[in-house]
């Protein structure tokens, strides 16, 4: 059984040291990969795409891309839940992740606006079933679902922590990928393993550790 939620208004890719995404008219999704093409295609990341609503670029008067989504939809993302599944198009599935935060950089673009921007920035996601995209095609809401993950980042970071296999460790760079967090959370990362436990703090190691345990970069945490 499916919804039908909205459809595709536009689509854009952000190539590899681009500085901006580019309108194009299809996308292919890869499975467990993202789109091909883009940046942010990554088998261990939660960020493979953003989806962003047509009501907030309205409603702000926000220029194009301004939200470096990928697929811009008829749909209030903001009513968007971790663990979804959405069908786009003929064949692709995308599992809906969390809601991404807007930036610094974003915050002071929008200047007094951004305020209006709290949790309606759009849904990251990332590709469950590949297969071709276009502007114009139908999204519907499947009854499925996957686990849903943590909108707290600290939380995610325990998730991933809890993944580790026995013996091994993560560094925090991987760690910090893995749990779709920028790298500049691994300065606040002592803090919080230590809130954690001492079970957790000896999973993650930071990028000078001595250790000798073997690591796990977290491949095939979202398998």
């Amino acid at each position: 059984m499916t919804g039908a939620a909205g459809t595709v208004r536009a689509l854009a890719l952000r190539a590899p040291g681009a500085p901006a995404p580019v309108a194009v008219p299809q996308v292919e999704a890869l499975a467990a990969h993202g789109l091909a093409g883009d940046r942010h295609a990554d088998p261990r990341s939660p960020r493979q795409l953003l989806l962003a609503g047509v009501d907030v670029y309205e409603e702000l008067a926000l220029p194009a891309h301004l939200l470096r989504e990928n697929l811009l939809l008829d749909i209030d993302t903001a009513g968007l839940e971790s663990g979804m599944l959405l069908r786009v198009g003929a064949a692709a599935v995308l599992r809906l992740s969390f809601q991404c935060e807007a930036c610094g950089a974003l915050t002071a673009r929008l200047g007094k606006s951004a305020g209006s921007l709290a949790g309606r920035r759009g849904m990251l996601a990332r590709v469950e079933v590949g297969g071709a995209v276009r502007a114009g095609d139908p999204v519907a809401i499947l009854d499925a679902r996957r686990p849903a993950l943590p909108e707290d980042w600290r939380q995610r970071v325990a998730m991933v922590l809890d993944a580790v296999p026995p013996g091994m460790a993560i560094g925090y760079a991987d760690l910090a990928h893995v749990a779709g967090i920028q790298s500049s959370y691994c300065r606040a990362f002592p803090r919080v393993l230590a809130a954690l436990g001492p079970a957790y703090a000896a999973r993650a190691l930071p990028a000078r550790s001595g250790s000798s345990a073997p690591r796990w970069d977290g491949a095939g945490f979202y398998d």
